[in-house]
Protein backbone atom coordinates (compact mmCIF):
# COMPACT_ATOMS: atom_id res chain seq x y z
CA UNK A 1 0.00 0.00 0.00
CA UNK A 2 1.33 3.44 -0.91
CA UNK A 3 2.72 5.39 1.98
CA UNK A 4 0.90 8.57 1.02
CA UNK A 5 -2.60 7.13 1.50
CA UNK A 6 -4.30 9.18 4.20
CA UNK A 7 -5.38 7.60 7.51
CA UNK A 8 -9.10 7.90 6.83
CA UNK A 9 -8.80 5.81 3.68
CA UNK A 10 -6.48 3.34 5.42
CA UNK A 11 -9.08 2.79 8.17
CA UNK A 12 -11.76 2.33 5.57
CA UNK A 13 -9.79 -0.27 3.63
CA UNK A 14 -8.85 -2.11 6.81
CA UNK A 15 -12.47 -2.11 7.93
CA UNK A 16 -13.56 -3.56 4.60
CA UNK A 17 -11.01 -6.36 4.94
CA UNK A 18 -12.13 -7.14 8.49
CA UNK A 19 -15.75 -7.28 7.32
CA UNK A 20 -14.73 -9.65 4.53
CA UNK A 21 -13.00 -11.97 7.03
CA UNK A 22 -16.06 -11.93 9.30
CA UNK A 23 -18.38 -12.79 6.42
CA UNK A 24 -16.06 -15.59 5.27
CA UNK A 25 -16.31 -16.99 8.80
CA UNK A 26 -20.11 -16.78 8.55
CA UNK A 27 -20.43 -14.68 11.70
CA UNK A 28 -22.64 -11.69 12.46
CA UNK A 29 -21.32 -8.53 14.07
CA UNK A 30 -23.38 -9.39 17.14
CA UNK A 31 -21.71 -12.80 17.47
CA UNK A 32 -18.26 -11.25 17.18
CA UNK A 33 -19.12 -8.65 19.79
CA UNK A 34 -20.26 -11.37 22.20
CA UNK A 35 -17.02 -13.29 21.72
CA UNK A 36 -14.89 -10.21 22.42
CA UNK A 37 -17.15 -8.82 25.18
CA UNK A 38 -17.57 -5.50 23.35
CA UNK A 39 -20.59 -3.69 21.92
CA UNK A 40 -21.95 -4.52 18.49
CA UNK A 41 -21.66 -0.82 17.62
CA UNK A 42 -17.88 -1.01 18.13
CA UNK A 43 -17.60 -3.82 15.60
CA UNK A 44 -19.71 -1.81 13.16
CA UNK A 45 -17.60 1.33 13.63
CA UNK A 46 -14.40 -0.67 13.12
CA UNK A 47 -15.74 -2.15 9.90
CA UNK A 48 -16.99 1.11 8.44
CA UNK A 49 -13.75 2.94 9.26
CA UNK A 50 -15.38 5.60 11.42
CA UNK A 51 -13.00 5.07 14.34
CA UNK A 52 -9.34 4.26 14.84
CA UNK A 53 -8.44 0.57 14.86
CA UNK A 54 -5.74 -0.57 17.25
CA UNK A 55 -3.35 -3.41 16.54
CA UNK A 56 -4.88 -5.21 19.49
CA UNK A 57 -8.33 -4.92 17.90
CA UNK A 58 -6.95 -6.48 14.72
CA UNK A 59 -5.19 -9.27 16.61
CA UNK A 60 -8.34 -10.12 18.58
CA UNK A 61 -10.55 -10.11 15.49
CA UNK A 62 -8.10 -12.28 13.54
CA UNK A 63 -8.19 -14.70 16.48
CA UNK A 64 -11.98 -14.89 16.35
CA UNK A 65 -11.89 -15.38 12.58
CA UNK A 66 -9.17 -18.04 12.95
CA UNK A 67 -6.83 -16.41 10.45
CA UNK A 68 -3.92 -18.82 10.35
CA UNK A 69 -1.67 -17.05 7.83
CA UNK A 70 0.59 -14.90 10.00
CA UNK A 71 1.47 -12.77 6.97
CA UNK A 72 -2.15 -11.63 6.66
CA UNK A 73 -2.31 -10.85 10.37
CA UNK A 74 0.92 -8.87 10.25
CA UNK A 75 -0.25 -6.98 7.17
CA UNK A 76 -3.54 -6.04 8.82
CA UNK A 77 -1.78 -4.99 12.02
CA UNK A 78 0.56 -2.78 9.99
CA UNK A 79 -2.47 -1.22 8.31
CA UNK A 80 -3.91 -0.53 11.77
CA UNK A 81 -0.66 1.12 12.85
CA UNK A 82 -0.52 3.27 9.71
CA UNK A 83 -4.19 4.24 10.04
CA UNK A 84 -3.48 5.94 13.36
CA UNK A 85 -1.19 8.47 11.71
CA UNK A 86 -2.59 11.98 11.48
CA UNK A 87 -3.76 13.72 8.33
CA UNK A 88 -3.00 17.39 7.58
CA UNK A 89 -6.36 18.45 9.04
CA UNK A 90 -5.45 17.22 12.53
CA UNK A 91 -3.08 20.19 12.87
CA UNK A 92 -6.19 22.37 13.17
CA UNK A 93 -7.52 20.52 16.21
CA UNK A 94 -10.96 18.97 16.54
CA UNK A 95 -12.82 19.26 13.21
CA UNK A 96 -16.37 17.78 13.35
CA UNK A 97 -16.32 16.59 9.73
CA UNK A 98 -12.76 15.21 9.76
CA UNK A 99 -13.91 11.87 8.30
CA UNK A 100 -15.31 13.69 5.29
CA UNK A 101 -12.12 15.72 4.84
CA UNK A 102 -10.10 12.52 4.83
CA UNK A 103 -12.33 11.04 2.13
CA UNK A 104 -12.32 14.23 0.07
CA UNK A 105 -8.53 14.44 0.30
CA UNK A 106 -8.19 11.05 -1.40
CA UNK A 107 -11.15 11.26 -3.80
CA UNK A 108 -10.68 11.38 -7.56
CA UNK A 109 -14.03 13.03 -8.20
CA UNK A 110 -16.76 14.79 -6.27
CA UNK A 111 -20.33 15.46 -7.33
CA UNK A 112 -22.19 17.86 -5.05
CA UNK A 113 -25.64 19.43 -4.95
CA UNK A 114 -25.94 22.55 -2.82
CA UNK A 115 -29.32 24.30 -2.39
CA UNK A 116 -28.40 27.05 0.09
CA UNK A 117 -24.83 28.30 -0.29
CA UNK A 118 -21.87 28.09 -2.66
CA UNK A 119 -19.96 24.81 -2.04
CA UNK A 120 -16.98 25.15 0.30
CA UNK A 121 -14.43 24.22 -2.36
CA UNK A 122 -15.59 27.19 -4.46
CA UNK A 123 -15.85 29.85 -1.74
CA UNK A 124 -13.77 33.00 -1.36
CA UNK A 125 -12.26 33.71 2.05
CA UNK A 126 -14.69 36.56 2.78
CA UNK A 127 -17.69 34.46 1.76
CA UNK A 128 -16.44 31.51 3.84
CA UNK A 129 -16.02 33.72 6.91
CA UNK A 130 -19.55 35.06 6.51
CA UNK A 131 -21.04 31.58 5.96
CA UNK A 132 -19.31 30.02 8.96
CA UNK A 133 -20.08 32.99 11.19
CA UNK A 134 -23.73 32.96 10.20
CA UNK A 135 -24.14 29.21 10.55
CA UNK A 136 -22.43 29.14 13.96
CA UNK A 137 -23.59 32.30 15.77
CA UNK A 138 -22.11 31.17 19.10
CA UNK A 139 -18.67 30.28 17.68
CA UNK A 140 -15.67 32.32 18.76
CA UNK A 141 -13.63 34.24 16.22
CA UNK A 142 -10.84 31.70 16.73
CA UNK A 143 -13.18 28.79 15.91
CA UNK A 144 -14.46 30.58 12.81
CA UNK A 145 -10.92 31.29 11.65
CA UNK A 146 -9.93 27.64 12.16
CA UNK A 147 -12.83 26.38 10.08
CA UNK A 148 -12.12 28.91 7.34
CA UNK A 149 -8.45 27.93 7.25
CA UNK A 150 -9.41 24.28 6.86
CA UNK A 151 -11.85 25.15 4.09
CA UNK A 152 -9.22 27.11 2.19
CA UNK A 153 -6.72 24.28 2.61
CA UNK A 154 -9.26 21.85 1.18
CA UNK A 155 -9.39 23.99 -1.95
CA UNK A 156 -5.83 22.90 -2.78
CA UNK A 157 -7.45 19.83 -4.35
CA UNK A 158 -8.97 21.81 -7.19
CA UNK A 159 -6.06 24.26 -7.54
CA UNK A 160 -3.48 21.46 -7.76
CA UNK A 161 -1.49 21.15 -10.98
CA UNK A 162 -1.04 17.42 -10.39
CA UNK A 163 -4.04 15.09 -10.03
CA UNK A 164 -6.66 17.79 -9.27
CA UNK A 165 -10.05 16.79 -7.91
CA UNK A 166 -12.71 16.44 -10.61
CA UNK A 167 -15.52 18.59 -9.24
CA UNK A 168 -19.08 18.78 -10.54
CA UNK A 169 -21.34 21.16 -8.63
CA UNK A 170 -25.05 21.82 -9.14
CA UNK A 171 -26.29 24.86 -7.24
CA UNK A 172 -29.81 26.02 -6.64
CA UNK A 173 -30.47 29.63 -7.69
CA UNK A 174 -31.08 30.40 -4.00
CA UNK A 175 -27.37 29.90 -3.32
CA UNK A 176 -26.60 32.77 -5.68
CA UNK A 177 -29.28 35.15 -4.44
CA UNK A 178 -28.82 34.64 -0.71
CA UNK A 179 -26.81 37.69 0.39
CA UNK A 180 -24.05 36.21 2.52
CA UNK A 181 -21.99 38.93 4.20
CA UNK A 182 -22.86 41.86 1.95
CA UNK A 183 -23.42 42.68 -1.71
CA UNK A 184 -19.73 43.27 -2.43
CA UNK A 185 -18.82 39.87 -0.97
CA UNK A 186 -21.50 38.29 -3.14
CA UNK A 187 -20.28 40.09 -6.26
CA UNK A 188 -16.72 38.88 -5.63
CA UNK A 189 -17.94 35.37 -4.85
CA UNK A 190 -19.94 35.07 -8.06
CA UNK A 191 -16.98 36.36 -10.08
CA UNK A 192 -14.79 33.77 -8.38
CA UNK A 193 -17.35 31.08 -9.15
CA UNK A 194 -17.33 31.98 -12.85
CA UNK A 195 -13.53 31.94 -12.92
CA UNK A 196 -13.28 28.50 -11.29
CA UNK A 197 -15.97 27.09 -13.56
CA UNK A 198 -13.61 27.64 -16.50
CA UNK A 199 -11.10 25.15 -15.11
CA UNK A 200 -11.11 21.96 -17.21
CA UNK A 201 -11.79 19.76 -14.18
CA UNK A 202 -14.54 21.93 -12.65
CA UNK A 203 -18.13 22.04 -13.90
CA UNK A 204 -20.73 24.33 -12.35
CA UNK A 205 -24.44 24.22 -13.17
CA UNK A 206 -27.32 26.23 -11.75
CA UNK A 207 -30.84 24.98 -11.13
CA UNK A 208 -33.04 28.07 -11.69
CA UNK A 209 -36.19 28.77 -9.72
CA UNK A 210 -38.22 28.43 -12.92
CA UNK A 211 -37.44 24.71 -12.98
CA UNK A 212 -39.81 24.21 -10.05
CA UNK A 213 -39.67 20.93 -8.13
CA UNK A 214 -36.66 18.76 -8.97
CA UNK A 215 -34.71 15.74 -7.57
CA UNK A 216 -32.67 17.97 -5.26
CA UNK A 217 -35.51 19.39 -3.18
CA UNK A 218 -34.68 17.01 -0.32
CA UNK A 219 -31.44 18.81 0.39
CA UNK A 220 -27.66 18.87 0.04
CA UNK A 221 -25.57 15.79 -0.68
CA UNK A 222 -22.23 14.81 -2.17
CA UNK A 223 -20.96 11.70 -3.96
CA UNK A 224 -17.27 10.86 -3.66
CA UNK A 225 -15.48 8.44 -5.97
CA UNK A 226 -11.92 7.17 -5.55
CA UNK A 227 -9.04 6.28 -7.87
CA UNK A 228 -8.60 2.80 -6.38
CA UNK A 229 -11.26 0.40 -7.61
CA UNK A 230 -11.26 -1.33 -4.22
CA UNK A 231 -12.59 1.83 -2.55
CA UNK A 232 -16.34 1.99 -3.00
CA UNK A 233 -18.06 5.31 -3.65
CA UNK A 234 -19.56 7.21 -0.72
CA UNK A 235 -22.63 9.43 -0.44
CA UNK A 236 -22.16 12.14 2.20
CA UNK A 237 -25.11 13.83 3.92
CA UNK A 238 -24.17 16.67 6.27
CA UNK A 239 -26.09 17.03 9.54
CA UNK A 240 -26.16 19.52 12.40
CA UNK A 241 -24.86 17.21 15.12
CA UNK A 242 -23.76 14.19 13.06
CA UNK A 243 -23.14 13.27 9.45
CA UNK A 244 -24.31 10.28 7.42
CA UNK A 245 -22.12 8.21 5.09
CA UNK A 246 -23.83 5.80 2.71
CA UNK A 247 -21.68 3.12 1.08
CA UNK A 248 -24.12 0.37 0.09
CA UNK A 249 -24.22 -0.06 -3.68
CA UNK A 250 -28.00 0.47 -3.86
CA UNK A 251 -27.80 3.74 -1.91
CA UNK A 252 -24.94 5.10 -4.03
CA UNK A 253 -26.78 4.08 -7.21
CA UNK A 254 -29.99 5.83 -6.13
CA UNK A 255 -28.18 9.09 -5.39
CA UNK A 256 -26.15 8.84 -8.59
CA UNK A 257 -29.29 8.45 -10.68
CA UNK A 258 -30.85 11.40 -8.87
CA UNK A 259 -27.73 13.47 -9.61
CA UNK A 260 -27.93 12.62 -13.31
CA UNK A 261 -31.47 13.99 -13.35
CA UNK A 262 -30.22 17.15 -11.61
CA UNK A 263 -27.49 17.66 -14.20
CA UNK A 264 -29.95 17.08 -17.04
CA UNK A 265 -32.47 19.63 -15.75
CA UNK A 266 -30.00 22.34 -14.71
CA UNK A 267 -28.59 25.00 -17.03
CA UNK A 268 -25.54 23.82 -18.94
CA UNK A 269 -22.07 25.22 -18.16
CA UNK A 270 -22.19 28.13 -20.62
CA UNK A 271 -25.76 29.08 -19.70
CA UNK A 272 -24.76 28.89 -16.04
CA UNK A 273 -21.88 31.37 -16.46
CA UNK A 274 -24.23 33.81 -18.23
CA UNK A 275 -26.83 33.33 -15.51
CA UNK A 276 -24.31 33.92 -12.69
CA UNK A 277 -22.91 36.98 -14.46
CA UNK A 278 -26.41 38.45 -14.70
CA UNK A 279 -27.00 38.06 -10.96
CA UNK A 280 -23.54 39.52 -10.22
CA UNK A 281 -24.56 42.68 -12.13
CA UNK A 282 -27.58 43.01 -9.85
CA UNK A 283 -25.24 43.18 -6.84
CA UNK A 284 -23.40 46.08 -8.48
CA UNK A 285 -26.62 48.07 -8.67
Amino acid sequence: MASNVNPTVRRRRLGQELRRLRELKGMTAEEVAERLLVSQSKISRLENGRRSISQRDVRDLCGVYEVEDHRIVESLMQMAKDSRQQGWWHAFGDIPYSVYIGLETDAASLRVYEPQVVPGLLQTRAYAEAVVGGALPEATSADIDKRVQVRLRRQDRIQSDEHPLRLWAVLDEAALRRVVGNRQIMRDQLGHLIELSRLPHVTVQVMPFDMGAHPGVNGQYAILEFPDASDSSVVYLEGVTSDLYLEKANDVHSYSVMYEHLRAQALNADQTREFIAGIAKEYVR
